[in-house]
């Protein structure tokens, strides 16, 4: 079974600290779901559980499977069975979806079969696959790709930063069914954040987290989701402005 811890992680960018002790427990099988304000930091525990530089941990760490990856290099922590599936997938000219995955890992069989297989579960054109990776694509099929790269490299653990972004109902749907089915075949450990609860209605959270001012505030089962929808997150700034003013009395 795999496991990835984040314990009291405190983060800062530029001396403002936007991660002020998030505690967070992931394991096989389980989906995750992070929905909170904008600018509550978010992205940015995406962007520091893959190890993006720029930011400084102050305190707290990071584990997977026992080993404590806080301070590893991305390389590392990829190898090591973590993914991330960006918010704004980025370009790379030249280098086509199977140049990838053959460098990233030497366990994919067939891969060529396996991309074919896939591409036509995500709803990709063959002529996709020609191209450097992302290239000329629009937003959704963006989306599409990572989620191919996703279920052909089998990580532990993906983190998926606003999947939604970009999709329109109907890729929504087969991205976030595709990955539901990978928590279940390949014992798929997800941590998704999102915005909307559509996103949810496929991929189907264990757990909703609430991420107010770089932590979780308040954590739920999946209906804590669509009383979100409903009320927004008021109730939560609220009561954490509350208690920073009775603090500082």
């Amino acid at each position: 079974m795999s496991e990835l811890i984040i314990t009291d992680l405190h983060a800062k960018a530029e001396e403002k600290e936007i991660l002020s002790g998030v505690n967070l427990t992931i394991l096989s099988g389980e989906v995750h779901a992070i929905m909170g304000p904008n600018g509550s930091g978010k992205s940015t525990l995406a962007h520091i559980l893959m190890g993006r530089p720029g930011y400084e941990i102050t305190q707290g760490n990071i584990t997977l499977n026992g080993e404590d990856i806080t301070h590893k290099p991305t390389w590392q922590r990829a190898q090591s069975g973590l993914f991330l599936a960006m918010q704004y997938p980025v370009e790379i000219d030249g280098v086509t979806l199977s140049d990838l995955l053959n460098e990233s890992s030497s366990d994919i069989s067939n891969i060529n079969e396996l991309i074919s297989h896939e591409a036509d579960l995500l709803g990709l054109e063959k002529i996709d696959m020609a191209r450097g990776v992302n290239s000329d694509m629009s937003g959704g099929e963006k989306k599409r790709m990572e989620t191919l790269q996703l279920v052909a490299l089998k990580p532990q653990i993906a983190i998926l930063d606003e999947l939604d972004s970009g999709l329109d109902v109907d890729g929504l749907k087969i991205v976030s069914s595709r990955i539901e089915k990978a928590t279940i075949e390949d014992d798929l450990g997800v941590l998704v954040i999102t915005h909307y609860s559509r996103l949810l209605e496929e991929l189907k959270p264990d757990h909703v987290h609430i991420f107010v001012n770089g932590r979780i505030v308040d954590s739920g089962p999946a209906e804590l989701a669509y009383e979100l929808e409903k009320t927004g997150y008021e109730k939560w700034t609220t009561s954490l402005e509350t208690s920073v003013s009775l603090g500082g009395l």
